[in-house]
């Protein structure tokens, strides 16, 4: 049970509208092994999104339950949500949301400044992580002054500089070209293998989902195991 990373289980979301309820997740249960890569694919509107942003308690669900490094982390309260964050998890989007004014060392170093490591400390390990996405001679740049698939090569720096144990990451390289877009997969898989990171990853890109461990489709609120390939 040590290696279990994440446990979700009957996990139900339902939204009201108007006078309609529209229940997006239909009882998933998902578990997660450490250093695990999950990719999870489904068509616009199945839910996926709202999955990750429940999993990364962001959102709650209606009913279920979601485990994280044996927490329950409905039981958290706001502030204790953020502390747990920060320590466990790291989130990847697809538009980087980078903070603008700061440098790409600064937007690294934020995650740890946060948990209270020293400055010293914090941007000694934002420079090897720069490093490790080969970014370490843009670490004085501001984002306006890299490409696109800088700014997503340093989102992915901050999203594991603190190493957290689950990375949620909605759709990566989306808004990349096919070059840049085969980099980031390199380098998630890199990270991967370095520090024992799990992933869950959201994503259209069936090139991407096959380079992870394995793959869940999610139809209309019910979350499937599928064989890579077998995706339409």
């Amino acid at each position: 049970m040590s290696d279990l990373i994440l446990h979700c289980q009957d996990l139900v979301k339902v939204y009201q509208d108007a006078a309609e309820q529209v229940e997006v997740l239909k009882g998933v249960q998902l578990d997660v092994q450490k250093g695990e890569s999950i990719a999870v694919v489904g068509s616009s509107g199945s839910g996926k999104s709202t999955l990750l942003h429940i999993l990364g308690t962001l959102d709650k669900p209606t009913s279920g339950q979601v485990l994280i490094c044996s927490q329950d982390v409905a039981k958290l309260d706001r502030k204790q949500q953020a502390a747990f964050r920060n320590k466990h998890l790291g989130f990847i989007y697809q538009f980087h949301h980078l903070l603008m004014e700061f440098t790409a060392l600064e937007n690294v170093a934020m995650p740890l400044l946060i948990a209270g490591v020293d400055a010293k400390t914090a941007q000694q390990k934002a420079k090897e992580m720069l490093d490790k996405v080969g970014l370490s001679h843009r670490a004085s740049h501001k984002p306006a002054k890299l490409s696109g698939g800088e700014r997503q090569r340093v989102a992915i720096a901050r999203a594991v500089v603190a190493e957290p144990d689950l990375v949620l990451a909605d759709e990566p390289t989306g808004n990349l070209d096919k070059a840049n877009a085969q980099r980031i997969y390199g380098l998630l898989m890199a990270l991967q293998n370095d520090l024992g990171t799990s992933f869950i990853v959201v994503t259209h890109d069936l090139e991407l989902a096959s380079k992870l461990t394995r793959t869940v489709v999610l139809d209309e609120g019910v979350l499937q195991a599928s064989e890579h390939g077998e995706m339409a």
